[in-house]
């Protein structure tokens, strides 16, 4: 990877009048997930095998069960969590036994689901972020949202873990919010699971005891995703977020007591989270050498995917080395291949991936305060390779 200088963002509207930016090479360096021994992706096709699904591999060796169940919190990295040991007794109990797994990249909701949801790495299941470019239409897919022109089953016809779980005769079961059922995510990389919908905690713990105790070998997936809203509202460091957690911890400590004897549980999460201060913000609507040459901008502000115009790839790369400086590790797309930072990736999905792709350092993000008002809002932000973005939780729990 080339090295940046250390220097400020600069320009106007850069956010940047603080000290300057420590150089990429100085400080720590990109956390590359541990793509086939201790990611998300790694940890899905682990569960299957433990359950006795054949041809599953287990990197992570875990114990043998006839039911097991996951519940993913979303936005519960393993930095913020081991900062709060207080506020989660529960979970910080768990997790003295428990690991950190990285997310994959970009450390991200719809990447991570998605690596849960197949078993396979980002470049393999082409997940690759909140917007990805679609090729040759010139648009971007908003994978939360979706876009109902896109085919969720063409865009990942790759098998999920819930369909290779009920060819196995393992029941899968999914248990989440109501209103993700039918979403274009859920099509893409969670088909094939009994969908039991559940809007509040109490539910969430109830449905998935219930939906275990139906059936002799099973597996469930659990989604609650209020800590993240609270984190990208008011701020991973905020009494809301601490509070928050407080009512995690008890989902958690609620489920294990709930769940049929035997039973294994692992919690785990899809991403970390960190607070962005307003110093900390490079606005690529107000820093032209941002946007000379670019098509799309896509990702999201910690993790960004830019899509150049015929030819002028190179200088995008130039421009944005130069303007983040230390902000950001910023890569060619084929760098960001060979480093490894996707797994590997399938031919078919590589142009899906920026000609640049941009991975913000400390606490820095790059937002579009024009283009997209909302993200460039939010007070937590995640997505890069930084460990406070990459490292969650894996903390397992055997129902007595």
């Amino acid at each position: 990877m080339t090295s940046a200088e250390a220097v400020s963002p600069r320009g106007p509207g850069s956010a940047a009048t603080a000290a300057a930016v420590t150089s990429a090479d100085t400080g720590p360096p990109p956390l590359i997930p541990g793509y086939g021994r201790s990611t998300l992706a790694d940890l899905a096709t682990s569960l299957l095998a433990s359950l006795g699904a054949p041809g599953e591999a287990n990197p992570l060796d875990l114990a043998p069960a006839d039911r097991a169940c996951l519940l993913v919190i979303d936005g519960l990295g393993w930095e913020l969590l081991r900062e709060h040991p207080a506020a989660a007794p529960f979970l910080a109990e768990l997790a003295r036994s428990g690991q950190p797994l990285t997310a994959g990249f970009p450390a991200t909701t719809v990447t991570s689901l998605s690596s849960l949801g197949t078993g396979r790495p980002p470049g393999q299941h082409g997940m690759l972020g909140y917007q990805v470019a679609v090729p040759g239409t010139g648009q971007l897919l908003n994978a939360l949202r979706w876009d109902k022109r896109v085919d969720p089953l063409e865009w990942q016809p790759g098998s999920t873990i819930f369909e290779r779980a009920a060819a196995a005769d393992i029941a899968p079961f999914r248990v989440a919010q109501g209103s993700f059922r039918d979403s274009g995510l859920s099509t893409a990389v969670m088909r094939g699971a009994r969908y039991r919908a559940a809007d509040t905690l109490g539910a969430l713990a109830s449905q998935a005891a219930a939906a275990l105790r139906e059936e002799p070998r099973a597996l469930a997936m659990v989604y609650h995703a209020g800590l993240d809203s609270t984190g990208h509202a008011l701020g991973c460091t905020s009494d809301a977020w601490r509070f928050q957690l407080g009512h995690v911890d008890r989902l958690a400590e609620q489920l294990a007591g709930a769940l049929p004897p035997g039973t294994a549980l692992y919690v785990t999460a899809d991403h970390g989270m960190v607070d962005v201060g307003a110093g900390d913000r490079v606005d690529a609507d107000r820093q032209p050498e941002l946007r000379d040459g670019v098509a799309l901008l896509g990702g999201e502000p910690r993790a960004r995917h830019v899509y150049a115009r015929p030819g002028a790839a190179a200088d995008v790369l130039a421009s944005w080395r130069e303007v983040l400086g230390g902000a950001a590790w910023v890569v060619s797309r084929d760098e960001a291949v060979d480093e490894g930072w996707f797994g590997p990736v399938s031919p078919r999905l590589a142009d899906r991936i920026g000609d640049v792709v941009a991975a913000c350092t400390g606490t820095w993000a790059v937002i579009a305060s024009q283009e997209e008002p909302r993200e460039s809002a939010l007070a937590g932000m995640h997505g890069s390779l930084a460990a406070a973005d990459q490292l969650v939780p894996l903390l397992p729990y055997r129902a007595g």
